[in-house]
């Protein structure tokens, strides 16, 4: 990894177990057309373009650094039948009825109007292509959540935000979930419980690192600087609690949601 890429958090070893139950989720075919939004450095973008043998995998994200990472891999890695592009899935204007299969690997709980980002994509989509994502459950289902970025203070946790906000839990409700994905036109959703670990280290020195890089604005930057200390040893003790001498993990809970874009467009 290059001087520039070498703090990007390594998301595809924290999501190791998920990745692969995503991966079967999704059954890529090999004439597949498929979209991946949110894509990051592109694992699920590579994985996708390998599968689709005789199609092709574009993989979107905001972040031109993580794709500039994700370009290099896949040249590194000698995949010609993939690219990718930085675009807002809530707007960018994707060729119509173009993929076979959309995908995403939590890279859609930001959408700040999930109803149009979704009906966005869906328009990318041919008449009964599927949708695949990989979505967090509620915060409280998460054991990283209340572990890692609640304990650097004393203060109380901070509330949830009000539903419709863009969170990383955004889509964790199965009911409003599914309601958003019927308005943008798809059917048959499904949810799929995943029960996974989330990895952040062989150690505790190590994880205590990647958690600074992954969230250290969040989680110290907005202390007062008497309580960053107190903050920094409160984390390393956490991180500790979890050190299984194979690794620090942490609980966590998903969906797996399916869904199809509808064959005929409503009246």
């Amino acid at each position: 990894m290059t001087s520039d890429q070498s703090d990007l958090f390594d998301y595809d070893a924290e999501l190791r177990l998920h990745n692969e139950l995503f991966r079967a989720a999704a059954r890529v075919g090999p004439d597949d057309r498929v979209l991946d939004i949110g894509c990051g450095t592109g694992q699920s973008t590579r994985e996708a373009a390998r599968a689709a043998v005789n199609g092709s995998a574009v993989g979107i994200d905001l972040s031109a650094r993580m794709l500039e990472h994700a370009r290099r891999l896949s040249d590194d890695q000698g995949l010609r039948n993939i690219t990718y592009q930085q675009a807002d899935a809530q707007i960018h204007p994707f060729p119509p009825a173009h993929f076979d299969l959309a995908i995403s690997r939590f890279g859609t709980m930001f959408f700040t109007d999930p109803v149009a980002a979704f009906t966005n994509i869906g328009r990318a989509l041919r008449p009964a292509a599927r949708l695949v994502l990989l979505v967090w459950q509620d915060r409280d289902h998460n054991e990283w959540a209340s572990a890692i970025r609640r304990p650097h203070t004393a203060a109380p946790p901070t509330p949830a935000p009000p539903v419709g906000s863009p969170d990383p839990f955004s889509l964790a409700d199965p009911a409003r979930t599914e309601s958003i994905l019927e308005a943008a036109g798809f059917t048959e959703v499904g949810f799929t419980d995943v029960r996974e670990p989330v990895y952040y280290g062989r150690d505790t020195a190590t994880a205590f690192d990647n958690v600074l890089r992954l969230w250290g604005t969040d989680v110290l930057n907005d202390l007062d600087p008497g309580t960053v200390e107190q903050a920094r040893t409160r984390l390393r003790a956490a991180l500790a609690a979890h050190d299984t001498g194979s690794g620090v993990f942490f609980d966590s809970r998903a969906w797996i949601i399916t869904a199809r874009r509808q064959a005929t467009e409503p009246r």
